[in-house]
Formats: structure tokens, C-alpha cells, sequence
């Protein structure tokens, strides 16, 4: 695989500012954007089976499970976002100041593509994580600078293969493989305008200190160490098997995986065992083995990490109810493992594993749940499962933590917000920095104000400060249209549907 240098980020940055500032795609409409978007997802279903294929050998999850949820996940984003590109609105804004009385003002914002965007993908879900960042960037106008993490490659090669054998025009979408040189050099370049991380907490504090210098936009979706409630009344067997898949899911290398399990101390060690029991019994294997659950992890490194932290775990005094350590000789294969007994100040309780590991700790209704929960730097998701609790007053206390409030965990859609908390200082800010990045590169807003004396109408060019400027820019007191307007113009679909008076102006067309 190619490890794009400095250089190549160069060429690729300069690309995409041609393609955004020159070429064809600034000029194309946002009905043709959503064309082209829409059928990158068409394309993605129609080689999902070698999508899913490429996911298995790179990132060692399950074929079947990749192509089930991954894989149709991600040209539904497609879909999703290619309606989006003709929604995207400005606002009028009724102007008034009392300096200058009597005045009357014609303000409006005009939302814009952003630019450049340079989006650093994370290795745990490589196409879903490059349709989240892609597909909202494109539909509104952006071009695109795509850095897939060095272990999983592989189906954003194929992705960007699909897009050529569209009409997206050279220079829209653009890939650079490589190590963190490559990821750096785009954070800090002065000419890409919008950076979006999704990764590690290290990581993303390198990535802000690299866009401080440009000043560039960045948001950054980074660790988790979500927490996951069942009280007493929950419905057990669902919530077992909810619970275990909460942490089991993708081999526990996922952002929102619920690994802090609360559970009412009245159930406590039945509903611990049960899910140790649930865990034990997941079939490990390689990712393309048709019966596999689990799969092995991404590599030696993050084995080693996650087994550090088993060590680590049991030297302080958690109990293993299943699991504890490696599966195998070979492989990067870890047991599934619930530890109890543990306590807040244990490093498996604070830090993110990104493993298959779940701590579980006991509470009390008497005593509450929710600063247990919220007591983490760390804030993505939560579980709760209950049949009492969240009806009328009783269901306030959950939401009002960081984490807001979620059934269960793995079944968001994008469009879901989630309410991100992460460990990172952003210049003079609060500890943990506050980012949303669902909807990367989606665009900038800023507003237009002319001015327009009263007597001047629609073809009017002096303004009570001395600006000069029409209404709009296809009219002039020349061309400006005569009123009555005939009723029987046309209209794009979303556009307002009031028919003016005849006796009626209508806007500038």
C-alpha cells in the first residue's frame, strides 16, 4: 500500500482546491449533487458482498456482519444525505435599528460550502466512518481529501473506484494512504478548510494543536466509555442479551460500546452471570469464518493493549466472571470478558479499552445511578433498560448527565444526535471540549445585508448608509421584473407554494 508522503498531500490538497474553485462541480447544482450522491450508495449495495469481503480481511470483524449492518449502513448515509442537497436554506432576517429610523433593510444568510475538507477516518468501522464524513461533505458542495487509517485501507480504495466510475468530476474525491505523517500534514495545511477526526482521544488533541496554527475548522468524534443501566423491573432476557451485545459488538472496538454496566444490586450477581454466561458462549474466530461472533482485534498493538489492561484490572482486585485474558496461540483473538469487583479508580473503569471487556458495578435505587454514570471524562452514548423508570418524572434523572439517554446503544441512525463529551481543551475552554461532527463539512452560513431605501422598490441602489446594491444580483432597475407577476410560473419541488395576488409583487426570481 502507498505511504503517501508530505508531498502527495501537496498535490492532493492543491486538486481539490482546483476542482472546488475551477471546475465543474461549483457550478453543478444541487439536484445533480444529489444525483451523484444517491447513486454512490446504489453502487456501494451492488458490491456490497466485496465491501464486505475487504472489511473481513482488513479489519478482521465478521463478513456477515459487516455486510448486514456496515455495509448497507453506509449507502443508506448515501441515500440519506443525497436529499439533503437541495434543503440546504438561507434565512431572511427582519432588520431594525434605532439609528437610523424609518430605515428598510433586505438581510439574509446564505449557507456555502465550506471548501476543503480533510477527513481522517479510524480503523474499528472503515466504510461506515468514510460515509458519515463523505456523503454530507459531497451533497453540499465540498470537495474531499479522504485519509483511511494504514491498518484498513482497503474499502476506501474501492470507494473511491466506485466514485470514478461515476460522473463526480477529478478532483472532488481524492484519497491519501499512509501513516500519522499523512494525517498531520492535512490537519496543518493553510489551504484545506475543514478538518474531521474520528479516532483516539491522543490523537484528536494532536489534530487541534495542528489546525490551531490555520485557524481551520476541525470537529472530532473521539473515545467513549459509555455507560449501560438495568434496573430490577427491565425485562431481563432482553436486557442480557442487549446488555452483552452492547460490549460483544464489532469485537468491543466501537466508540458508543456500553463497557461500564450499572445493575440494581437487587439483581446484581444473577444478571452479571447471565451476561458472563451470554459472553462465554460467543464463537470466536476469523472474519470470514461463517460462524464467527467475535473476530479477532485489529492487530498486535491494540491485543497487547487490551490484554494490558486485563492485567492491569486483576492486579488491583476485579474478579473475572468469564474471560480474563487471550484466546489461543495465534491471532489477536481476546476472551470475552466480564469483570466485577471492581472500583471507580481502577484504570478499567476510567480508560477506554476498545476491547471485548465490560466492567460491571452494582447500585442502589436509594442512592441513585446517575452520578455513577456521568462520573467519566468521557461522554458519547448510555443504555437504560426499565419498565418503571421512565415514565413521567422518574425518567429526568437519566438524561441529566452528559451522555443523554438511549433503549440501547447500537441501534442509532445517523441523523440521531449524539450529545459527544471528550477529554480535550479547546484554547481557553472548559475541560472537556463539547464537539458534534455528525455532519462534517456540511457548510458555513454568513450574512448578507443590503440596504434598500423605501422609495427605491425592488430596482432601488442606495441604502440609508451609502452602500450601493441591488436587491439581488439578476436585477437591476433595468431588468427588474413588472408587476403584476402572472401566476403561472414554475416551481422547484420544496420551494414554497404561495401564489401572490394579482394585485401582489412577488420576490426577484
Amino acid at each position: 500500500m502507498a505511504h503517501g508522503p508530505a508531498e502527495d498531500v501537496n498535490r492532493a490538497v492543491a486538486t481539490a482546491r482546483r476542482a472546488f474553485t475551477e471546475g465543474p462541480w461549483s457550478r453543478m447544482t444541487p439536484s445533480e449533487r444529489s444525483g451523484l450522491v444517491w447513486r454512490i450508495g446504489d453502487r456501494i449495495l451492488e458490491r456490497a458482498a466485496d465491501f464486505a469481503q475487504l472489511e473481513a480481511l482488513d479489519n478482521g470483524k465478521s463478513a456477515g456482519v459487516a455486510q448486514a449492518v456496515g455495509v448497507t449502513w453506509a449507502a443508506d448515509i448515501f441515500h440519506y444525505y443525497a436529499g439533503w442537497a437541495t434543503k440546504v436554506e438561507g434565512r431572511t432576517i427582519p432588520v431594525s435599528v434605532p439609528w437610523v429610523p424609518g430605515a428598510e433593510w433586505h438581510a439574509y444568510t446564505l449557507r456555502e460550502p465550506v471548501g476543503v475538507c480533510a477527513q481522517i477516518i479510524p480503523w474499528n468501522f472503515p466504510l461506515l466512518m468514510a460515509a458519515f464524513k463523505v456523503a454530507p461533505a459531497l451533497a453540499t458542495g465540498n470537495t474531499v481529501i479522504l485519509k483511511p487509517a494504514e491498518q484498513t485501507p482497503l474499502t476506501a480504495l474501492l470507494l473511491g473506484e466506485i466514485i470514478q466510475e461515476l460522473d463526480v468530476p477529478p478532483g472532488v474525491f481524492n484519497i491519501v494512504t499512509g501513516f500519522g505523517e499523512a494525517g498531520a500534514a492535512l490537519a496543518s495545511h493553510d489551504d484545506v478548510d475543514k478538518v474531521a477526526f474520528t479516532g483516539s482521544t491522543e490523537v484528536g488533541k494532536k489534530i487541534v494543536d495542528a489546525a490551531r496554527g490555520n485557524l481551520n475548522k476541525v470537529s472530532l468524534e473521539l473515545g467513549g466509555k459509555s455507560p449501560n443501566i438495568v434496573f430490577a423491573d427491565a425485562d431481563l432476557e432482553a436486557a442480557v442479551s442487549g446488555s452483552a451485545g452492547a460490549w460483544l459488538f464489532n469485537h468491543g472496538q466501537c466508540c458508543v460500546a456500553d463497557t461500564r454496566l450499572f445493575v440494581e444490586d437487587k439483581i446484581f450477581d444473577e444478571f452479571t452471570q447471565a451476561v458472563a454466561d451470554f459472553a462465554a458462549q460467543a464463537k470466536l474466530g476469523p472474519g470470514l469464518g461463517p460462524a464467527t461472533e467475535v473476530g479477532p482485534l485489529i492487530d498486535q498493538d491494540q491485543a497487547d493493549r487490551v490484554t494490558g489492561y486485563l492485567r492491569q484490572g486483576l492486579a488491583d482486585g476485579a474478579r473475572a466472571l468469564t474471560g480474563g485474558g487471550r484466546h489461543g496461540d495465534t491471532g489477536f483473538y481476546v476472551q470475552p470478558t466480564v469483570l466485577v469487583d471492581v472500583k471507580p479508580e481502577f484504570s478499567v473503569v476510567r480508560e477506554e479499552i476498545f476491547g471485548p471487556v465490560v466492567v460491571a458495578q452494582p447500585f442502589s435505587t436509594d442512592d441513585g445511578v446517575v452520578r455513577q454514570a456521568n462520573d467519566t471524562d468521557f461522554g458519547l452514548a448510555a443504555g437504560v433498560w426499565t419498565r418503571e423508570h421512565l415514565q413521567g418524572p422518574p425518567h429526568r434523572p437519566p438524561t441529566q448527565g452528559r451522555h443523554g439517554l438511549g433503549q440501547h446503544v447500537q441501534r442509532l441512525r445517523h441523523g440521531t444526535p449524539l450529545r459527544r463529551v471528550q477529554a480535550v481543551r479547546l484554547g481557553a475552554g472548559t475541560r472537556r471540549g463539547r464537539h458534534r461532527s455528525l455532519h462534517p463539512g456540511q457548510g458555513r452560513e454568513h450574512p448578507v445585508v443590503r440596504g434598500v431605501r423605501p422609495s427605491a422598490g425592488l430596482g432601488g441602489t442606495a441604502s440609508p448608509t451609502g452602500a450601493s446594491g441591488p436587491w439581488c444580483r439578476p436585477c437591476t432597475p433595468a431588468t427588474a421584473p413588472s408587476w403584476p407577476r402572472p401566476a403561472s410560473r414554475s416551481w422547484a419541488v420544496g420551494s414554497p407554494l404561495r401564489l401572490p395576488r394579482a394585485s401582489e409583487p412577488t420576490a426577484c426570481p
